[in-house]
C-alpha cells in the first residue's frame, strides 16, 4: 500500500476496496461510470508493465460506505 504524506489518507488497491465495500471489480467500475463511486487516482508504478497504477483514497472509499449505509440501513433502524 502506498501511503500519501499530507494528511493520513491512504492510497489502497482494488483487492481492499472490493473487500471493505463488498463488491466486485467490474460492478465498481460501473459505479464509477455513473458518477456514483470515487474514481481511482492514476500514480506512477515503475515496478509494473503498466505505466499506471489506480489507486483508491481510502478516506473517499470510507465516507462513500458511509453514504450508503445511512442511505439504506440507516433509515430502517437507529442508531
Amino acid at each position: 500500500m502506498v501511503e500519501m504524506s499530507s494528511g493520513g489518507d491512504r492510497l489502497i488497491r482494488m483487492p481492499e476496496v472490493c473487500r471493505r465495500v463488498g463488491l466486485g471489480k467490474s460492478m465498481i467500475y460501473e459505479l464509477i461510470k455513473a458518477g456514483r463511486f470515487p474514481a481511482p487516482y492514476k500514480i506512477p508504478a515503475p515496478d509494473s508493465p503498466l505505466p499506471f497504477a489506480s489507486r483508491w483514497s481510502e478516506i473517499e472509499v470510507v465516507a462513500w460506505i458511509n453514504d450508503v449505509k445511512d442511505g439504506f440501513e440507516g433509515k430502517r433502524r437507529k442508531v
